[in-house]
């Protein structure tokens, strides 16, 4: 009887060693493999090890998966870097000589030719820019990084940047002298709003665009209101897809990607945007920024 009881407490002990051997080998496998240093080993026949095995050919996947997604976002990352540079160049030439040609006698048809031409290639060079830039976003090539912020210098340089196409229009253009902080990416926000505020000019033919702070609990909301052509309920989802237009604004220029890009944008930061619209009655786009916690 004391054999017995002898030879049981030797293997539950030897079983605790070996169990501990084996999940101190499988937590090491694990932290080697997030610190992207894994490697394949030797295991023997034992169940115990052929578990370790196979946890090691899945953590060898996976290595070899997380590899080829860096691959690849190098590749696309060199890609969008071609693209960009190799056209900037062809649009600049284009935009250039349309200047050049505008300065000599051209009759009616021709003007109106070379209007058509400097629009086309200003709708490229806008394409080409945002395509980019939703590019590096939806890849992780850039990253936000959002800090805290005046939302009031915010809406003064899109004031700065969006007034003189208002102007152009023969519309008002009023921003507001209230004040908030909020938590965004000063650049890239900067580069949603602009985008918004362009769209409102855009729509509007007549009255004008106020941009206003609003204020919640938890948010610092940015709104941009026109007098234009408005949306119809059902169609306010659409105006946010990639390329999305309306029928109704077929005549309007753009390439439909403008809200797309300031809904990535803001969404990546934790906001997010909201419209209020109707058709005939202009439109309201509340943007919506986190506040500091």
């Amino acid at each position: 009887m004391c054999c017995i009881t002898v030879g049981a407490v030797a293997y539950s002990v030897y079983y605790r060693y070996r169990s501990k051997k084996t999940l101190d080998h499988v937590e090491n496998m694990l932290d080697r493999a997030v610190k992207g240093e894994f490697c394949e080993e030797e295991f023997s026949e034992y169940r115990t090890s052929r578990i370790e095995s196979k946890l090691s050919d899945y953590l060898q996947a996976s290595s070899f998966s997380a590899a080829n997604v860096l691959k690849d976002r190098d590749k696309i990352k060199t890609l969008i870097a071609d693209i960009s540079h190799q056209t900037k160049t062809p649009i600049a030439n284009l935009l250039l000589h349309s200047e050049l040609l505008r300065e000599t006698d051209l009759d009616a048809d021709q003007k109106e030719s070379l209007d058509a031409i400097e629009n086309e290639a200003e709708k490229l060079r806008f394409l080409v820019d945002a395509l980019v830039k939703l590019s590096r976003l939806e890849n992780g090539i850039l990253v936000l990084t959002p800090q805290e912020w005046s939302i009031g210098k915010l809406i003064k340089e899109t004031e700065s940047a969006v007034r003189k196409k208002a102007e152009g229009k023969g519309i008002s253009f009023s921003v507001t002298d209230d004040d908030e902080t909020a938590v965004f990416d000063y650049k890239w926000t900067l580069e949603a709003l602009c985008n918004i505020a362009e769209n409102a000019v855009k729509y509007t033919d007549k009255g004008g665009i106020q941009i206003s702070i609003k204020s919640t609990e938890m948010f610092s909301c940015i709104s941009v209101k026109d007098t234009g052509i408005g949306i119809a309920e059902e169609d306010i989802p659409k105006i946010f897809s990639r390329f999305g237009r309306l029928s109704s604004s077929r005549d309007k220029e753009g390439v439909g990607i403008g809200l797309y890009l300031a809904r990535e944008i803001i969404t990546k930061e934790g906001g997010y945007i909201k419209v209020v619209s109707k058709p005939g009655k202009g439109s309201e786009f509340l943007v919506f920024l986190k506040k500091q916690t």
